[in-house]
C-alpha cells in the first residue's frame, strides 16, 4: 500500500515521537471528557496498536506537523534526505515526495531556519499565516478557532498549557489528526474533523505557500501536504462507499 510505503520515511525510521512538535502545540488525551463511544469497561488506551497503514498516516501528518510547527533539524534534513521513494503511486504524492526528499539533501538546517523564519516569523503580519481563523473569516482568533476548540472538548482532547502556537494552526491540525488516529478514533470522527477544519482552507494556504516569495524547502513541503490532502480526501470517499 502506498502509505505502507511512507511508513519507512527512511531506511532506520525514528520512532513517531521523533516526528512529534516537542515545544508548539501539544494535546493530550482527556480521560473524563472521552466520548461515549470511545470508551469501554476497562478503560481505553490513549494509543492502541493499529494496522501499518494507520500508523503511516498518524506517522506522516506528524511529520508535516513537525515541518509546518518549526524549522526541521539536522537530523530530520538528514532522515529526508535519505529517505526511500514511494514506489508503485499515481497521483502527485510520489513525484511531490521525490522533489522534498531532493531538496533536503541540498539545503542545510540554517539555510532552512532563515526560510522558516522568513516565512512564518515576523514581530508584525508574517509572509505565510497558517491559521484556519484568518483564511475562513479573515481574522484571527475568531469563530473557526472557537468551532475547532469545541470540537476538541467534544473528542477529549486539550491543548496543553505550555503550548506556543493556537489550536488552528495546520500544523496544530496535522497534530490533532495524528492523534486521532493514534488513539483508533472511528474514520467518521477523523473525516469529520478533517472536513469541518481543514479541508474548507488549507489548499489556500498551500497556494500562498507555494507562491511565497523565496519559498524553496517550503514549497516542496506544501506540495507534499497538498498531495496528501488529496489522498485522504479520496480515502474518506472510498470508505463512505464501503460503508466505513
Amino acid at each position: 500500500m502506498l502509505l505502507e510505503a511512507l511508513f519507512s520515511l527512511s531506511r532506520a525510521p525514528p520512532q513517531p515521537d521523533e516526528f512529534m512538535p516537542t515545544d508548539h502545540v501539544r494535546f493530550s488525551p482527556v480521560s473524563d471528557t472521552e466520548p461515549a463511544d470511545m470508551q469501554s469497561d476497562s478503560g481505553r488506551e490513549p494509543f492502541i496498536l493499529l494496522p501499518a497503514e494507520e500508523q503511516a498516516r498518524a506517522r506522516f501528518y506528524g511529520l508535516l506537523a513537525t515541518l509546518l510547527l518549526s524549522p526541521p533539524s539536522a537530523g530530520l534534513l538528514d532522515a529526508l534526505a535519505t529517505a526511500d521513494p514511494i514506489d508503485g503511486a499515481t497521483g502527485k504524492l510520489a513525484p511531490a515526495w521525490e522533489q522534498l526528499v531532493l531538496v533536503a539533501g541540498i539545503m542545510d538546517a540554517e539555510a532552512v531556519r532563515e526560510e522558516f523564519d522568513a516565512l512564518f516569523v515576523s514581530t508584525g503580519t508574517p509572509l505565510i499565516n497558517p491559521h484556519a481563523s484568518l483564511y475562513l473569516s479573515g481574522f484571527m482568533m475568531d469563530r473557526p478557532l472557537a468551532a475547532l476548540r469545541s470540537t476538541l472538548r467534544e473528542l477529549g482532547v486539550a491543548r496543553q498549557a505550555d503550548a506556543s502556537e493556537l489550536e488552528d494552526h495546520l500544523g496544530s491540525l496535522c497534530e490533532a489528526m495524528a492523534l486521532l488516529i493514534q488513539q483508533g478514533r472511528p474514520l467518521r470522527m477523523q473525516k469529520a474533523f478533517f472536513n469541518e477544519h481543514i479541508a474548507g482552507w488549507v489548499q489556500a494556504c498551500l497556494a500562498d505557500m507555494r507562491n511565497a516569495h523565496g519559498a524553496r524547502f517550503y514549497l516542496h513541503v506544501a506540495r507534499v501536504l497538498d498531495a496528501f490532502v488529496e489522498l485522504e480526501r479520496e480515502a474518506f470517499e472510498i470508505g463512505d462507499c464501503a460503508g466505513v
